[in-house]
């Protein structure tokens, strides 16, 4: 992908991250958790979820010094208070799994959309080569459970107590270790995944 077409897809991925950012925090409040709603988190507009540096600065620096071979983000992470959750040990595990859930759900109603809605070739374009995928691959790779992506968030409600506290200490790391990894390759291994959900989409009906 080229630095245009990034460019392109840029407002889209803002609409997706939004979309999982927002998940996060609406699970977090139906499960007895204000935080998000009183930070102003509690909405699908993309401007309250970009962080300046991880949602911008970082992606178009990567996608100008790889000429759009390589990009990675973040949106500005919806504050959660764990402890307010009424069972928190097993609520992490949905407030966790509600972003990457999110990614997928929408990436399935666009599937049955471009096949129930009357053909048109741009639609199909933003569908099938943008929205989808980027859907997707939020979705797989949000699940990968590295301190913070939201995979950590499952694996601390199902370790034990004290292990759980001490796997949660790699946040401070987590980002250098994401990137670190990207930068070498071994994330590569979700691209056959990535594909193979494409294409059971695109053959669902």
């Amino acid at each position: 992908m080229n630095i245009l077409e990034n460019l392109i897809t840029f407002p889209f991925l803002l609409i997706s991250i939004s979309i999982h950012e927002f998940s996060h925090g609406w699970t977090a409040y139906k499960l007895g958790d204000n935080t998000a709603k009183y930070s102003g988190r509690l909405t699908l507009n993309p401007l309250a979820h970009i962080d300046p540096i991880g949602t911008i600065v970082l992606p178009l620096t990567l996608m100008i010094a790889t000429n759009g071979r390589f990009v990675f983000g973040a949106a500005k992470p919806v504050p959660v208070n764990f402890n307010n959750l009424r069972n928190p040990k097993r609520d992490i595990i949905w407030v966790g799994a509600a972003g990457p859930a999110s990614n997928f759900a929408l990436a399935l109603i666009l599937a049955i959309l471009s096949k129930i809605l009357p053909p048109n070739a741009w639609l199909i374009i933003i569908f099938w080569q943008i929205l989808i995928p980027i859907n997707v691959i939020l979705g797989i790779f949000n699940l990968i459970p590295i301190p913070p992506l939201d995979g950590s968030r499952i694996v601390m409600g199902l370790l034990p107590e004290k292990i759980s506290v001490k796997y949660a200490e790699l946040e401070h790391y987590g980002i250098f270790i994401v990137m670190g990894l990207m930068l070498a390759g071994a994330f590569n291994i979700i691209w056959p995944l990535v594909n193979t959900i494409i294409y059971f989409l695109a053959n669902l009906l």
